[in-house]
């Protein structure tokens, strides 16, 4: 129910309130009014505050509709991201919620795409700017050969990747996390705890973020004097592949005291095959996992967080330094790598 604005005729009315009521309040012209909510320094500032007092107590909101046809903006965001497989994803969930939570707050509204492949996200991101005119896009779940980057930046749109291009030509604004440094730091907490065989449970080959996390646990490794042969498994991203790959370790001739996880879903996986197997993660082997997901929390799992309140923040940092502009340039592209933390808990 709308509340009801004070008596700008005399009478009540239960109606929005107008910039020709605002003016006639305040006694100054519309053009006044205008000036106050879109170009303040304009206006004298006796005369603003009076007009300012009249929009406060009138709850006035300018229309949206109206702005946009000034300013040209839909004031609305594409969001793309591929459906994903049989897990959850709560680095999505999280990230769309800070974004969302995060671009009210500057006035824009988001709009979600699906699709299953890159060339159904193109299509949607096609369809997205003829049939609500957009005004930027954020695109998430980037890999190697990514289609839709270089679609974007051929058809000259603003838009920001959760990350990194993996190889993508050309440059663009992005914002990443440093998936290295978070396994890294796992595995030398688990190389000063004494652990000396300490396994990495992988997704396979050609994951630009599998991969960034694979080459911190092999860093570590080698700056530890760390042995890697044999310690690898590589799988899809399901809590029963993390059940398989555990297994898998497990039952080597000289199985690992230690296993680091590229996801918290593998990790969860991990950590049910210890408990049928009669051990206790984190005192007979720790297991530490990616992302710091509620379970996680729930099950005493340790992980990496990723600051994906930042992460959202950092987005449209980059998108509103190329709205206003013909197109994005490499003089307004922003790439941002920030760092993760490690979340120790029982299980490392």
């Amino acid at each position: 129910m709308e509340q009801q604005s004070p008596d700008l005729d005399g009478v009540g009315v239960r109606h929005r309130a107008t910039i020709a009521e605002i003016a006639r309040a305040a006694d100054v012209s519309r053009q006044t009014v205008s000036n106050v909510l879109n170009a303040p320094h304009r206006v004298r500032e006796e005369t603003r505050r009076r007009v300012e007092q009249v929009i406060a107590d009138t709850g006035y909101r300018p229309l949206k509709s109206a702005q946009s046809l000034r300013t040209r903006r839909s004031n609305l965001l594409a969001v793309g991201f591929q459906s994903p497989g049989a897990e959850p994803s709560p680095v999505l969930d999280v990230f769309l919620h800070a974004l969302s939570t995060s671009a009210q707050t500057l006035g824009y509204q988001i709009l979600l795409l699906t699709a299953g492949s890159d060339g159904a996200e193109i299509q949607a991101y096609t369809e997205a700017v003829v049939d609500y005119a957009v005004d930027g896009i954020v695109l998430t779940g980037t890999h190697t050969h990514d289609e839709r980057i270089d679609w974007l930046r051929r058809q000259r749109l603003p838009f920001v990747t959760f990350g990194r291009p993996w190889g993508a030509l050309g440059g663009h604004s992005w914002v990443d996390v440093d998936g290295a440094a978070g396994t890294r730091a796992a595995t030398e907490h688990l190389a000063r705890a004494g652990h000396t065989r300490i396994a990495f449970l992988g997704w396979p080959a050609g994951s630009g973020s599998g991969d960034d996390r694979l080459q911190g646990w092999k860093q570590a490794c080698g700056r530890a004097g760390l042995p890697t042969r044999g310690l690898l498994r590589r799988s899809a991203n399901t809590i029963e592949d993390g059940r398989k790959t555990c297994a898998a370790v497990l039952d080597q001739p000289r199985p690992p005291t230690a296993i680091v996880c590229v996801s918290d879903a593998l990790a969860v996986g991990a950590w049910l095959e210890m408990r049928d197997r009669g051990l206790v993660p984190g005192r007979d082997v720790a297991l530490i996992g990616f992302d710091d997901s509620t379970t996680a929390s729930v099950i005493g799992l340790s992980s990496v967080a990723q600051p994906l309140p930042a992460v959202a923040d950092a987005c449209l940092d980059a998108l509103r330094g190329q709205l206003g502009s013909e197109g994005p340039s490499s003089g307004r592209w922003r790439q941002v790598l920030l760092q993760p933390e490690l979340v120790l808990r029982e299980s490392g």
